[in-house]
């Protein structure tokens, strides 16, 4: 164990005893990106750090078959942090934790691990690679019902100051408590749908953002049931409305040096960061499934608005796949790539691992970034999806063998689900007329 570690550790056990935190919650992710948690006594948290605490990966969505089940969860002290909203004594703690089979190998099924494994490429290649979310929901005043329409909690549009002090009072309370729990946001508004709501997370290594991402959902939940709402990131809930998108930004750096600016290059834009895009635009059809990994996700996708529908690149163009913001030029450390396809809605551990997977074979391969006169479409379904992503050897070998075969499982399934089901389109459609 390295120093840094063994002395995060001990600040842990250290606050947990000086803040009387009496119960710790230890989380971590399925293969489709659902939050999971198990709480511990501080008596077992020595343990935890050393050995891990084991649990049946054959529960798990994604995680083991029945007899490779017995799997361990070590905590990440380096995620430590208390929870806000259980402020009375005894409080609660949480960290993040890294799924390991008994013999200490890292899980080939732990989401957390397979964005680590590409880092650790990017690594060797001698980049550090920063995100940058911004994080789209929906915010009703009803909880889930079949049948029932939700109800938006306002009226507004993109960055209105609603007369109603749900929006900005929401998030508020959201923002603090996610700062309490160290997510550092960079600001917050109204979206341009009802009941739409925008909040971007600063800029942290891609691991890291993936943690805060997780927190942020469970934060926005814990947060709208509070206030007696339901918070929702759902791709595309209405027909009319735009859907909740997951833009998000990348840039490599070497060093303190960002390796996607050059001062002389076109939009400020590097060759590194020119074959990163090209490697993104490349693999984008295959990587879809993964980015946008529910039915409904292609609802948004193929709704138009600034939700993107081809493989294409561009500076002003907010429908593009992938843009090139220039909010402060000649700004070094501001020069990044925007991919505009995820929605909120998915993995973020393997979204970060496939767009960052592609994005370095273009650097690997020096890609050149090139106008295609006629841009191939995004896939439109998810069972489009699903056939692009089943020969794609990138994103086989980004996620791993058992990572890959499991979504592909997974969404076949959600798809001849799908498929089966008598929709009220064809209903009020159909049944007048036929």
């Amino acid at each position: 164990m390295s120093d840094e570690i063994s002395k995060q550790e001990e600040f842990v056990l250290r606050t947990l005893e000086e803040r009387n935190i009496r119960f710790v919650r230890l989380w971590f992710t399925d293969v489709l990106g659902f939050l999971k948690s198990v709480a511990i006594a501080p008596a077992e948290l020595d343990n935890a750090f050393a050995e891990g605490i084991g649990f049946d990966g054959s529960a798990i969505e994604g995680f083991a078959r029945e007899s490779e089940s017995d799997m361990l969860a070590k905590p990440d002290a380096a995620t430590f942090t208390v929870l806000p909203w259980r402020t009375q004594s005894p409080g609660a703690g949480r960290m993040f934790c890294d799924i390991t089979m008994p013999d200490g190998t890292p899980s080939s099924a732990d989401p957390r691990n397979v964005l680590k494994k590409v880092l650790r490429k990017a690594a060797d290649m001698g980049y550090t690679c920063y995100t940058h979310p911004e994080m789209e929901f929906f915010l009703f005043k009803n909880a889930p019902e079949a049948g029932v329409v939700p109800i938006p909690v306002d009226s507004g549009g993109y960055f209105d100051q609603t007369p109603s002090a749900v929006g900005h009072d929401f998030r508020r309370q959201a923002i603090t408590m996610l700062e309490a729990m160290g997510v550092s946001v960079e600001f917050s508004h109204h979206e341009g749908a009802p009941g739409q709501q925008e909040i971007d997370l600063r800029y942290a290594d891609a691991l890291s953002t993936a943690d805060n991402i997780m927190t942020f959902r469970h934060v926005v939940k814990e947060v709208a049931l509070d206030q007696g709402f339901h918070a929702s990131f759902m791709p595309k809930p209405f027909t009319d409305h735009p859907g909740s998108g997951m833009h998000t930004h990348f840039s490599l750096f070497k060093g303190e040096a960002n390796a996607f600016y050059d001062e002389k290059g076109d939009l400020g834009l590097s060759d590194v960061g020119r074959s990163f895009i090209a490697g993104i635009l490349k693999h984008a059809r295959e990587f879809t499934a993964i980015t946008n990994q529910w039915v409904n996700s292609y609802k948004r996708l193929s709704g138009g608005g600034e939700a993107p529908a081809f493989v294409t690149w561009g500076h002003n163009d907010r429908s593009s796949l992938v843009r090139v913001p220039s909010y402060k030029p000649k700004k070094e450390n501001s020069t990044r790539v925007e991919v505009r396809s995820p929605d909120s809605a998915c993995n973020p551990y393997l979204a970060f691992a496939v767009i960052i997977a592609a994005g370095l074979e273009g650097v690997e391969k020096k890609y050149k970034l090139e106008n295609s006169a006629v841009p191939e479409k995004l896939p439109t379904s998810l069972d489009e999806a699903i056939s692009a992503m089943e020969s794609s050897t990138l994103v086989r070998d980004a996620l791993g063998a058992d990572v890959f075969e499991y979504v592909l499982r997974n969404k076949k399934a959600e798809w001849a689900e799908y498929r089966r089901q008598v929709s009220a389109y064809e209903l009020d459609r159909y049944l007048p007329v036929l």
